[in-house]
């Protein structure tokens, strides 16, 4: 299994498991994190599903394609570390992910 920590605006932690090639969006809605929405679910169109990726994990991706950076231009607090979860596929290399949750997805 591979750990994901989401952290909230507040600080808090929420560490949780999920299966290698599962996308970071789905490991968020198994788990109940809130700060998610997905609109879309998951299906890369609504960008209600941003999140910080913590600068060490960052490299670790691949770049955003085309329709992930275009929707990023829609949402509110964006960085240089913004990413869709829906886009970001888990693997044994991104154990540990920590992503960090905006104030607001809309």
């Amino acid at each position: 299994m591979i750990r994901v920590i989401f952290v909230e605006i507040d600080g808090s932690r929420r560490v949780v498991e999920a299966r290698p090639d599962d996308r970071a969006f789905d490991a968020a809605r198994n788990n109940g994190i809130t700060g998610i929405i997905g609109e879309c679910g998951g299906e890369l169109a609504c960008a209600t599903c941003h999140v910080w990726v913590d600068p060490a994990f960052a490299a670790k991706l691949p770049p955003p394609g085309d329709v992930e950076q275009e929707l990023l231009e829609c949402v509110f607090d964006r960085k240089d570390i913004s990413r869709l979860s829906c886009q970001i596929r888990l693997s044994e290399a991104l154990d540990g992910l920590i992503l960090h949750l905006p104030p607001r997805q809309i």
